[in-house]
C-alpha cells in the first residue's frame, strides 16, 4: 500500500509540473528550450547551490551527485518535495515592473537496497518557458501602427532514476538515468484595427539522458574528514516535433505538422566539488561546474551560446550536539554562487550571482529525524546594457524532507 501511494503521488506531481507551473518567470526563457531550473534539494540551496562532494546527513537526498546516495542510513526511506516563491524586480533604462513566481520544484524519493547500493527515484522541472513582450510597430505607408502580442509558456521536465555503490568505505559511484520531456509553446497576437492574426506554434521535445559522479573521502586534508567529489553528464539532444496554427478573425488559414523539427542539443556537463569539516560543527562546501554550450552550434543574428562556468560556496553549522534545547538541533546554513551564463546577447554575457541563508528545522529532538528546510536567496540576472532587462530576485523556498523507516521485520514479543 505504501509502494502505491508512492507511485500515485509521484504521477500526481508529473501532473501538476506539466501543468501548474507558475505565471511569469524571465523574459529570457524565449532562448532555447528556456531557463535551466536552479532549485536544489534539502538545505543545498542555501548552501550557494553546492554538495557535488556532499556525504555529512544520512537522511539527505543529494541531487548534485549520484554517488552521495551511499550516505544513507540502513532501512530508511527518505521522501522531499520542494516549493519555492520568488519575488523580482524586471527592469531596462526606462521602466520596470514587480512579479511573483510560485513554484513546485521536485519530488523524490530515495532508499538503500542493501549495504552497498542505493537508489534513488523523482521528477523536477528541467527547464521553464515563461514570457510575455508587446511589440508596437509602425504599419508601412501609413501613420497607424499595429500591435504584437507574444507569450510563452511550458519547459522540459526531467523523471531521474539514481543509483549509488560503495566500492570501499570510503569511495562511492553512482549513475544516473534521465527522462526528459515537455512541450513549449508561443501564442503570437497580431492586431491592426479591427482584425486580429493568432499564431500558436508549440514543440514537443524527448529525450533520454545520463549522469555519473563520484566520491573519495580522506581521513584527514584540510579538517576533520574531507571528501572530494566530480560528475559529469554526458551530451544528450533533445528531439523535437512542432505543431504550428494560424487563424485570422476565427478563420484558420493553415495548420501544419512536422514530425522532424528542428532539435535542440544539451552540452557536456562536468563537475568538482570538495567538502570538509573544519571541526565538528562546521562544514565547508566548495563547487566549481562547467557547462560546454559552446559545442552545440545553435545560435542567430542576435545571439549565441557560450561556455558557462558556476562558482559556489556553501557552509553548513551544526551546534554541539551535547546540548539539549531545541534550538541546539537546528542546522544553520549560508553560501553564495556565480554563474557566468550561457547566453550572450548584443554582444553582452547574461551572468548571474547570489547570496542565500537557510534553517533546517529537525521535526522532533532528535536530529536524525525529518526536517523542514526553509532558504532564502537574494540575486541579480542580467544587466540593462544594450536595451537588455536586469531582474533582481528575492526566492524563499521550502523543502520538506521526510524520513520513513521500512523494510524492517516486525518483532514479535
Amino acid at each position: 500500500m505504501k509502494i502505491k501511494l508512492v507511485l500515485f503521488l509521484l504521477f500526481s506531481f508529473i501532473n501538476l509540473f506539466m501543468n501548474a507551473q507558475s505565471d511569469f518567470s524571465s523574459p529570457y526563457s524565449i532562448y532555447g528550450i528556456g531557463q535551466e531550473n536552479l532549485n536544489f534539494f534539502g538545505g543545498f540551496s542555501a548552501m550557494g547551490n553546492t554538495g557535488i562532494a556532499y556525504r555529512s546527513s544520512p537522511i539527505t537526498i543529494n541531487k548534485s551527485n549520484p554517488a552521495s546516495l551511499t550516505t544513507i542510513s540502513k532501512n530508511s526511506f527518505l521522501y522531499e518535495v520542494g516549493f519555492n516563491n520568488t519575488f523580482s524586480t524586471k527592469k531596462d533604462k526606462y521602466v520596470s515592473q514587480q512579479n511573483y513566481d510560485f513554484n513546485f520544484t521536485h519530488l523524490a524519493m530515495a532508499f538503500t537496497v542493501n549495504r552497498y547500493w542505493s537508489m534513488s527515484i523523482g521528477v523536477k522541472p528541467y527547464s521553464k518557458v515563461s514570457y510575455e513582450i508587446d511589440v508596437v510597430q509602425p504599419v508601412e505607408g501609413s501613420s497607424s501602427n499595429y500591435t504584437t502580442k507574444i507569450m510563452g509558456s511550458g519547459g522540459v521536465n526531467e523523471i531521474f532514476w539514481g543509483h549509488g555503490f560503495k566500492l570501499k568505505n570510503n569511495f562511492s559511484v553512482g549513475v544516473e538515468f534521465v527522462g526528459l520531456f515537455g512541450s513549449i509553446s508561443q501564442e503570437q497576437w497580431v492586431l491592426l484595427g479591427s482584425s486580429t492574426t493568432y499564431l500558436n506554434d508549440k514543440n514537443v521535445y524527448f529525450s533520454l539522458g545520463i549522469n555519473a559522479g563520484m566520491q573519495y573521502s580522506l581521513s584527514s586534508l584540510l579538517g576533520t574528514e574531507t571528501t572530494l567529489g566530480a560528475t559529469v553528464s554526458v551530451p544528450t539532444t533533445l528531439r523535437g516535433a512542432e505543431a504550428f496554427v494560424g487563424t485570422k478573425s476565427n478563420t484558420i488559414i493553415s495548420s501544419e505538422f512536422n514530425q522532424n523539427a528542428d532539435d535542440f542539443d544539451l552540452p557536456l556537463k562536468i563537475g568538482v566539488g570538495i567538502s570538509s569539516q573544519i571541526n565538528k560543527n562546521i562544514l565547508v562546501n566548495l563547487d566549481y561546474r562547467k557547462n560546454y554550450w559552446n559545442n552545440i552550434n545553435q545560435s542567430n543574428n542576435a545571439s549565441f551560446y557560450r561556455d558557462q562556468s558556476i562558482y559556489g560556496i556553501g557552509f553548513e553549522f551544526k551546534p554541539s550536539s551535547e546540548l539539549t534545547s531545541y534550538w541546539n538541533k537546528v542546522v544553520y546554513r549560508a553560501g553564495a554562487n556565480y554563474d557566468s551564463g550561457y547566453l550572450n546577447i548584443s554582444n553582452q554575457n547574461i551572468d548571474s550571482y547570489s547570496f542565500s541563508l537557510g534553517l533546517g528545522f529537525p521535526t522532533s529532538n532528535n536530529r536524525v529525524s525529518s526536517t523542514i528546510n526553509l532558504n532564502y536567496s537574494y540575486g541579480k540576472e542580467g544587466t540593462t546594457n544594450r536595451g537588455l532587462i536586469q531582474e533582481n530576485f528575492h526566492k524563499l523556498s521550502i523543502n520538506l524532507s521526510l524520513l520513513g523507516n521500512w523494510f524492517q521485520k516486525q518483532k514479535i514479543y
